[in-house]
């Protein structure tokens, strides 16, 4: 293992080291007790490594489902109640502006009868007004002159 090779490593360094310094570095009970340490993290890993799992399964909670399904659910009642209150104000305010556009365009057809009802009499008043009868209008023009003169 990688492990024995960088414990090896480091100890020969030291060790080299220690020689250089001029201590020594063969204290016995220092390095059994590392290696004693060390071979038991190595058997501890090896046992944890090996040892059966078990997997323990959740069972979620239903509670947030139901409370988060009953608030979409209400959320879209809402929306649809909402939308066919506003469709149904759309549709009466329509209804309104084409009542008074109708109701406008009665009374200017009324105004245009009026107006035509008016020409007809007129022009009947002075169909029949006239002094003179249309035969006889060469003979009232000739009239007309002499008074003038």
């Amino acid at each position: 293992m990688s492990m024995d090779k960088e414990f090896k490593d480091t100890r020969e360094e030291r060790a080299g080291a220690a020689k250089l310094v001029g201590i020594e570095a063969t204290d016995a009970e220092l390095e059994q007790a590392l290696s004693n340490f060390r071979s038991s993290v190595n058997a501890w890993s090896e046992a944890q490594l090996s040892r059966p799992r078990t997997a323990s399964a959740t069972v979620p909670s239903r509670g947030w489902r139901l409370a988060a399904g009953w608030a979409l659910g209400c959320a879209l009642v809402a929306g649809g109640v909402s939308a066919g209150i506003h469709e149904r104000e759309v549709r009466i305010e329509e209804a309104r502006v084409a009542a008074q556009i109708e109701a406008q365009h009665q009374q200017e057809l009324a105004a245009q009868r009026a107006k035509e009802d008016e020409e007809l009499l007129a022009k009947v008043d002075s169909d029949i007004s006239k002094e003179v009868p249309s035969a006889m209008e060469p003979l009232a023009q000739l009239m007309a002159e002499d008074g003038q003169k």
